[in-house]
């Protein structure tokens, strides 16, 4: 799976979750250019994100994580 096939997927995780579209997710994309993804929303993501790839992912990975490229790096590395 590549990179976009992977943003393809993250995307429909945040609208899930997020219940908007009003965002478009960039590499450098952080939560505070999201409307809606704040501390509760984005322990939702994150679930949602990890049954979407049947994945489970390291508190370390979680903790090291600043934007939607490492989410997208760790995913493929995940993979």
């Amino acid at each position: 799976m590549n990179k976009e096939e992977i943003l393809s997927k993250v995307t429909k995780a945040f609208v899930t979750v997020l219940e908007h579209e009003n965002f478009q997710l960039l590499e450098e994309t952080t939560a505070n250019d999201v409307d809606g993804w704040e501390s509760i929303t984005h322990m939702m993501i994150i679930t949602e994100i990890e049954k979407t790839f049947d994945i489970k992912f390291k508190l370390m990975d979680l903790m090291n994580m600043d934007n939607i490229g490492d989410l997208l790096n760790t995913i493929e590395s995940e993979l």
